[in-house]
């Protein structure tokens, strides 16, 4: 399937490993150019370079932490007026909610609610303008079954949801979708860093736990970047542009509620 987007344009944030990766790659594949986002330059350069080799399209590559004021003035200097924004941050750490303090949360909130916002804030306007723009903010799984020791995930990810539905229904009919990605368990280092806090709270070796984790999914298997980015993409077409406001949930099947 033509996804209709070749020659388009996108700011892909947290792009130079796990989901945010396979998010560029799968744009890139379809002939978007594309500006990658993340903290750690050589890691990102290597990303870039990979993309350009195997797709031939325009890769920029900006090193800055997306989640300050000043790493998102550098990216947006890059990709000034995308028509395609994918919306990432690495989740906060684990832990028991009894230890959260403000700081934390300050900076969870920071990470995964107020930066796609004020990302959002700078580029939807010029979406609408042009009448086609492109919104997919990665969120979590936990925002429909929450995860005991993700706390200030489940927090701050809820509340950018609750924005999101509202925002989505304002520009829906200019020509700008506005759509989360809920991933579930996928093979990437955020998993991994899950698994060892669910080790030490639950006295079980590394391997149990991760084969509970497996166990808890009809399909059997964690998921990969590489299908993560191609739902990504699809959400980025012309062929998605009746579908705004959904979380789409991709877990393997783990959530079992019919809602």
């Amino acid at each position: 399937m033509d996804m209709g987007i070749a020659g388009r344009s996108a700011l892909v944030c947290a792009a130079s490993k796990g989901l945010g990766r396979g998010c560029a790659e799968a744009l890139a594949a379809e002939g978007v150019n594309v500006t990658i986002v993340a903290r750690t330059a050589q890691t990102l350069e290597e990303t870039a370079a990979r993309i350009r080799a195997n797709t031939g399209v325009e890769v920029k590559a900006v090193a800055c932490d997306i989640t300050t004021e000043a790493g998102r003035a550098a990216a947006l200097a890059a990709c000034p007026s995308p028509d395609i924004l994918v919306n990432n941050a690495g989740g906060p750490p684990p832990g028991d909610f009894r230890t959260y303090t403000h700081e934390a949360w300050l900076a969870a909130l920071e990470a995964n609610m107020l930066t796609p916002i004020a990302l959002i804030q700078a580029t939807i306007d010029a979406m609408s303008q042009r009448g086609f723009g492109r919104i997919v903010n990665i969120t979590s799984s936990s925002v429909k079954a929450p995860i005991d020791v993700l706390g200030l995930s489940n927090g701050a990810r809820s509340g950018l949801t609750g924005f999101i539905a509202g925002v989505a229904r304002q520009v829906a009919g200019t020509g700008v979708t506005i759509n989360n990605l809920l991933p579930g368990a996928f093979d990437t280092d955020r998993i991994q860093a899950t698994i060892v806090a669910q080790s030490k709270a639950s006295n079980l070796s590394l391997d149990e736990v991760r084969a509970r984790r497996v166990k808890a999914i009809p399909a059997g298997r964690f998921g990969t970047s590489e299908e993560f980015g191609r739902a990504c993409a699809f959400l980025c077409s012309v062929h998605a542009g009746y579908i705004t406001g959904q979380n789409w949930l991709i877990d393997g099947g783990a959530y079992p509620g019919t809602f």
